[in-house]
């Protein structure tokens, strides 16, 4: 089991340095102790199921990746999530025409 841990702190770290973030920004926003996320970085511990799934959102990867390593389905990004929640019904719905229109696009 250590290893599966060892390798779920890679990827998070890799993804956390990736969109610039520190260990202290992300463990607050999961309100846990940088000392204990900087063991889940490093394989030491685990982190509870509330906090994969926030982890997930705040890094906006899939709960599969952190898991398993697998990048079938990502999640969008947390910017994208805050910007829609904070749109009006009008706007949330010309976003989604919007994606609708990607779409058709990108099947052909």
């Amino acid at each position: 089991m250590a290893d599966y841990k060892k390798e779920m702190g890679i990827r998070l770290k890799k993804r956390r340095k990736e969109i610039s973030m520190t260990q202290e920004q992300l463990s607050d926003q999961l309100n846990i102790s940088i000392k204990h996320y900087s063991e889940v970085e490093r394989g030491i511990t685990g982190l509870s199921i509330e906090n994969i799934i926030k982890i997930s959102n705040v890094l906006g990867i899939s709960i599969d990746y952190i898991l398993k390593g697998e990048r079938e389905k990502e999640v969008f990004p947390q910017e994208m999530i805050t910007f829609y929640e904070n749109c009006s019904l009008e706007q949330k719905k010309g976003f989604l025409q919007i994606i609708k229109g990607i779409e058709k696009i990108v099947k052909k």
